[in-house]
This record gives C-alpha cells, structure tokens and sequence, in this order.
C-alpha cells in the first residue's frame, strides 16, 4: 500500500513539473525575438558555386543564433529588385547581395540605403560601390590573366572564342585580365565572342553556333566552371574535345575531374568558402557598428594538369 501511495506521489510531482514548465515557458514568437534576420539575394542559385556560398553565410549566421532569408530571382532583374523589397520589408538587419546586372542593381541598393540596411556585394562588384558598405570578391582580373598566362606557356599561338557574361563585373574583370595579358603575343587571336549567362544549358548550344560561324576556333575562354563544362559537352558532341583547349574559372570539383582526365586545359580556382565565410564575418563587424574593409579581393590560384595531383578533386578548396 505504501509503495503504491509513493509512487502515486512521484507520479503527481512529475505530472507537476511538466504542467509548470509548460505554463511558464513562452512558446510564442516572442522567445524567437533576439533573433536577428539577415538576408541573401543571389543572381541565380542554378550554380553549385553561390549554393556554396550560401551554405557557408548560413553557417555562420545560424552559429550567431540568427536566421538567414535567401532568394533566388533566377537572372532576372526585377525580381531580384522585388525579393530585395520584401527582405526589406520583412525588416532585415543587412542584405548580402549577388547582383544580376551590376550596374542596373542601384535602386536596389537606394531602397535598402533608405531603409538604413547595410549591404554586402558578394562575388562580384556593383557600379556605384558608395552604395554597399563592403564588396567581397576574388581577385578577378588575375584569374583571368592566370589562364591566360598558362596558354603563352603552352601553346604557339591559336583562334580564341570567349563565352562571357557581361552583366556581372566578375566577367568582365576576368575577360579583362585574359585579353590584356594574351594581347602580348600577337600569334594568339580572339576571333569570336558571345554572351551565355554563365549557364551550361546556356553555354552548349552558344558554343555549337561559334563553332560552326568559326571552324577555325582551337581555344576556349569561359568566365566560369559552368561555361566551360558546357562548351566541353557541345564540342564533345561535335567530336572536337581534343582538339580544342577550354579553360575556366571556379574550380567545380566536376571540373577538376575534367582537368584530371584531360576533358578541359585549367581553371582558376576561388574559393566560394572562403567568400561566404568572411561575407558573413563582415557583416556582423558592420552590425555591431565596426569598420570594415570596403573592398576584399581574394586570390586565386590556377589549376591545370601540372598541379591537379595536389587537389582535392571531391570538393571546393
């Protein structure tokens, strides 16, 4: 009988505590308050490389205790002006942004420079960079000066295609620095250029139409992994692949593969981890009110057949 009475007694304290913890805990959206939001516009998401990003800005964010908003306007202009709207109007403490057009990105960064809402370029500049509190990028006209200088090393001369994407400031820095330091010998010629977005699916059909217009066509500069993966898969469909050097810029373990087995020339690689990293780490320096750097260039190193051996070829570095 005692031992029923004790544990009846155990019973109606356990039953106790669980009724008080349950009655003075907040369950409401007031104990998530203290949470800051921080929000993320990318150009597109349809690139492992801002999907990276991405993860490593919402590493550090969540580790913070905060939540990250990110939005994906997929190429298009106006939507990545009305998704940074609504961050703004979802009361956003500061914007990391991947802007489609580098220059027509300004009323969005007016909207949230009358919200009083710092701003973070990532990846690639803006035009007007008094209007972002810091700008976050790999050294860009050097990644394209590198390929260009692995080319003069290993090659006489040749027919150039560039694959570019002239809304984004990335591209034209690293077209830039591959034109400017390939100009030094006159046996090598750019005898074609188009537009593809920085998208494979992009990329393989404008690559079959270079080809065609130019036969002559033996080099291939794309302004990314992407490009340059989808310049490889027109030209292995046309039976060219050997016969035609392709160069990038990301460093995509994919590619490196391809670098490996003897599919693509180089690429220069950046480190999408080490941008989301320090984009994050600046922006809670900006939040709690310290001076940061207005611009921070990230090197790059290039990746050929010479030195893949001492990658990692599963994942970014």
């Amino acid at each position: 009988m005692r031992g029923m009475i004790w544990a009846l007694t155990m019973l109606f304290g356990l039953m106790w505590m669980e009724f008080y913890h349950f009655t003075t805990t907040d369950y409401s959206m007031r104990q998530n308050e203290h949470r800051r939001k921080l929000g993320a516009v990318y150009m597109t998401l349809n690139n492992p490389f801002y999907e990276v990003i991405d993860e490593e800005i919402r590493t550090e964010v969540e580790n913070h205790g905060d939540v990250l908003i990110s939005r994906d306007p997929a190429l298009s202009v106006a939507k990545q002006h009305e998704e940074i709207r609504e961050l703004i109007d979802m009361g956003v403490e500061l914007i990391f942004i991947n802007p489609v057009n580098w220059r027509e990105v300004e009323p969005s960064l007016e909207l949230a420079r009358a919200a009083k809402i710092p701003v973070i370029a990532i990846d690639t500049n803006v035009e007007n960079d008094f209007l972002v509190n810091c700008t976050v990028v790999s050294d860009n006209y050097t990644a394209g000066a590198q390929c260009a200088e692995h080319l003069l090393k290993n090659s006489t001369g040749g027919k150039i295609a560039l694959l570019k994407h002239s809304q984004a400031r990335s591209s034209l820095d690293r077209m830039q620095g591959f034109k400017e330091k390939i100009s030094a010998d006159t046996d090598f010629e750019i005898v074609a250029e188009a537009e593809c977005l920085g998208q494979l699916e992009v990329a393989m059909p404008v690559m079959e139409k270079l080809i065609r217009s130019h036969p002559e066509i033996d080099i291939v500069m794309a302004l990314n992994d992407p490009s340059a993966m989808g310049a490889i898969a027109a030209l292995q469909s046309m039976n060219l692949l050997g016969d035609i050097k392709v160069y990038g810029v990301d460093g995509v373990p994919e590619t490196k593969e391809m670098i490996f087995s003897g599919r693509m020339t180089a690429t220069a690689v950046q480190s999408p981890r080490q941008i989301g990293k320090i984009s994050a780490e600046m922006a809670y320096k900006i939040i709690s009110g310290e001076s940061v750097e207005k611009i921070i260039k990230l090197p790059t190193k290039l990746l050929s057949a010479e030195n893949i051996a001492a990658f990692d070829l599963d994942s970014w570095n």
